[in-house]
């Protein structure tokens, strides 16, 4: 767990500005025109709509993307009753979490009552205001009379995160639990320590799970619930046990699974010694668990073990929930967050951890052994696969159990706006991956040793973009598959060491090739065993339809042998390099920014018609700028002479495209610049799309820059102008990139096979 000091904290919330949210406006506000359409007189139209129309609310205003997290402060989490002033840094936080994980806006009420009808009046009244509300730490029973009433009296969805958050996500991990120990849920015997609000919740999801009430015992502060009690309130009575059981002691005996929503050090090891084999044990007190994690696991070997910390594995965070939850309610408009809805979540949750985890996840948390099993029951909090998983899950359950409004009827269109929401923007590579599923084909892997590359391997398997072909030291490449569980048992796995007769076969293709290039045969014999020419033969002889390489090496140590096998298309001097960068507004193509360190004019204006060609080849109209650091003829010297002279000979010998130059890089973007100042330009009415930049060293620097201070996402490179697929991966890449690289080889090996 993060250690946090003090100062550090209290500083990092007053600084100004104080908080931890603000409102920005989500439309220009700059001129006399834009205040009179804001306000005064232009705001009466969507008034005079809406009040014709009341669900025209969603349409002329931000309802449907607002929640309101609302508490009275009487049971913060770890602090107790604070009251609503004390409670709004919590709130805050939360509205924090709801726009950076479902890009949901919140304004967070505090309100200063404990009467519970009073609550209910007062959130009731503010129903106009919200297209859904999260209730958070309001203490128990209060909080149970709270939510019914609010259900029965809203018509818009509203969940009490503290009570129906834990429950989902516990019930995701003991699903998975179970499934790993080979337990069914409807035999086994649970304990529950504590009889708040979450436990009670998660009690009650677990029986909708399919645990059986007669083998649940729960215990509270004064002890077992029982029908010997007298101090039972209708929501702890329904969970009186008939068996004779008075102590936790007795009640730990053989069981199952034991659940804490209490108090931390409660267990003591002795109790977790009587479990039941293969013990599964929640202990989710904080920030202390009921029992502490290292002497748990210490007591029993083969026991299951969450908290709700995140130094342990399993944490059982609300996180991977309620943002995700509320994503799909609202949008279908659902009238409510029901039982079916939850339990969508449940079960979208558990099917999430048995994939494959992304490098963006592993990266995030510095550890590359994620995997499905005993210390990954549920997925990570910064996995960004959650909102495309748990909400659609959410939507259709909203769909089928009749309370959604605004059925979805595009499910693709809604995962590109579900991912546009929190910023990925895979619309470009969402096409691409849909038309290489379409006719997958064979792509070597060149570094099947390393796991990023057997885990792309994996999600291109199982998502049926390619037929996977692992070239690599076999002992160590099923020693990872192995480790980390992955399903490559029926992919061909060739080590060069081992393929005596096709390693001689390919080293006379090889030196059929390069005889007059000073190679004999006996270094031909050699080379093959690099697998990077091994695989540039393989696709030469058509016995592999597209290579990936790179991960691990050079660029230019992994292009020579695609270059001295395969070669380059006919009527290319050159191959060239491409990145996408892709940005909210549209992609951004970047050219040459991998191969050619200092082109000549007849080289880049190759390089342009490379370019369009390729741009195209991702379904886009290329608006080329040729850069330089002058625009127009403003300033005299090499690279803004060939520049110019690049774009006059490109703009005779690819007519059809839209290409002007030499200029800066901001005016190529800057379309009110363009029209300002070089009306006459061509890409005054659009701006490009497309940048050709005069060498290697201006390319390189700049996509290099808008990754790391940009943010921005790349895709590639691209490698142009080879006759056949061959795509070289940037240095290091990630799951995520390599598997886009695939996608993209295979739709080149299928334009190939077609004459394109």
């Amino acid at each position: 767990m993060i250690k946090i000091n003090k100062e550090d904290a209290l500083n990092y919330h007053s600084q100004s500005p104080a908080g931890k949210i603000e409102v920005v406006p989500t439309k220009m506000v700059s001129t006399q025109l834009d205040l009179a359409l804001a306000y005064s007189p232009g705001v009466a139209e969507p008034c005079k709509e809406i009040a014709a129309n009341k669900d025209d609310v969603y349409k002329y205003t931000a309802k449907g993307n607002l929640v309101g997290v609302i508490t009275n402060g009487t049971a913060v989490l770890g602090l107790g009753n604070i009251g609503p002033d004390a409670s709004k840094p919590v709130m805050e936080g939360k509205g924090v979490l709801f726009k950076k994980f479902a890009g949901i806006d919140v304004f967070d009420i505090e309100i200063d009552t404990t009467n519970p009808e009073e609550f209910v009046r007062i959130v009731k009244s503010l129903e106009p205001t919200f297209g859904g509300i999260n209730l958070e730490d309001i203490k128990a029973p209060e909080c149970f009379k709270i939510e019914n009433a609010l259900r029965e009296q809203l018509n818009i969805p509203l969940m009490h995160d503290d009570q129906h958050g834990t429950a989902i996500i516990s019930g995701a991990a003991l699903l998975n639990a179970l499934e790993l120990v080979g337990k069914k849920i409807g035999d086994i015997k649970m304990v529950i320590n504590g009889a708040g609000a979450a436990a009670i919740s998660c009690t009650k999801l677990y029986v909708s799970l399919g645990v059986k009430m007669d083998n649940i015992v729960m215990f509270d502060k004064d002890g077992i619930i029982n029908p010997e009690r007298n101090d039972l309130d209708i929501y702890r009575a329904q969970f009186v046990t008939l068996r004779k059981i008075k102590t936790l002691a007795e009640a730990m005996e053989g069981a199952d699974v034991f659940v804490g929503l209490s108090a931390g050090n409660v267990l003591a090891p002795e109790l977790v010694k009587l479990m039941a084999p293969d013990p599964i044990i929640f202990a989710l007190a904080n920030p202390d668990p009921e029992i502490p994690y290292e002497v748990a696991m210490a007591t029993r070997k083969d026991l299951i073990m969450a908290t709700g910390r995140s130094d342990h594995p399993n944490q059982v965070n609300n996180v991977l929930g309620f943002p995700y939850i509320f994503r799909g309610a609202l949008d279908v408009r659902a009238t409510e967050i029901n039982e079916a809805m939850k339990l969508a979540a449940v079960k979208a949750l558990s099917e999430l951890a048995k994939e494959p985890v992304p490098d963006i996840v592993t990266k995030a948390y510095g550890d590359n052994s994620i995997v499905f099993g005993r210390e990954y029951l549920i997925p990570k909090p910064l996995d960004p696969r959650l909102i495309t998983a748990i909400s659609p899950a959410v939507a259709k359950a909203a769909m089928e159990s009749g309370v959604a409004r605004k059925p979805i009827e595009n499910w693709e269109a809604y995962h590109q706006e579900l991912l546009t929401r929190i910023g990925i923007d895979q619309k470009l590579m969402n096409r691409i991956i849909s038309q290489a599923k379409q006719d997958p084909k064979r792509v070597v892997f060149a570094e099947a040793d390393h796991i990023k590359i057997l885990k792309a391997a994996q999600v291109v398997k199982d998502q049926k973009i390619a037929t996977p072909i692992l070239l690599g030291n076999r002992k160590k490449i099923e020693r990872i598959i192995q480790e980390n569980n992955l399903d490559l048992g029926d992919s061909l796995i060739l080590d060069t060491y081992e393929e005596d007769e096709r390693r001689e076969r390919y080293a006379q293709v090889l030196f059929e090739k390069r005889k007059r290039k000073g190679l004999s045969m006996f270094e031909s014999r050699r080379l093959v065993r690099d697998r990077n020419y091994f695989g540039s033969i393989m696709v030469e002889l058509n016995e592999a339809d597209a290579l990936i390489s790179g991960l691990t090496r050079d660029y230019s140590k992994t292009i020579s042998p695609a270059l001295q096998v395969i070669g380059v298309e006919e009527g290319i001097n050159k191959v060239a390099g491409m990145y996408i960068i892709l940005s909210k507004k549209e992609p951004y193509f970047f050219a040459d920014t991998t191969v050619n360190v200092n082109p000549t004019t007849e080289e880049l204006c190759d390089i342009i018609g490379l370019t369009a060609r390729a741009v195209r080849f991702f379904d886009t109209e290329p608006r080329i700028a040729v850069l330089s650091y002058s625009n127009f003829g403003s300033n005299n010297g090499p690279f803004p002479e060939k520049a110019r002279l690049a774009t006059e000979m490109a703009k005779e010998r690819y007519p059809h495209v839209l290409i002007d130059g030499e200029m800066q890089a901001n005016t190529a973007l800057n379309t009110a610049l363009l029209r300002e100042h070089y009306p006459f330009s061509e890409l005054a009415e659009k701006g490009a799309n497309t940048l050709v930049f005069p060498d290697l060293t201006s390319g390189n620097i700049a996509y290099k820059l808008l990754q790391e201070i940009g943010g921005a996402e790349a895709i590639g490179p691209v490698l142009m102008g080879m006759r056949k697929p061959v795509h070289i991966l940037q240095l290091g890449s990630s799951i995520r990139e390599i598997v886009n690289m695939v996608a993209i080889a295979v739709v080149d090996a299928q334009n190939y096979n077609k004459g394109l």
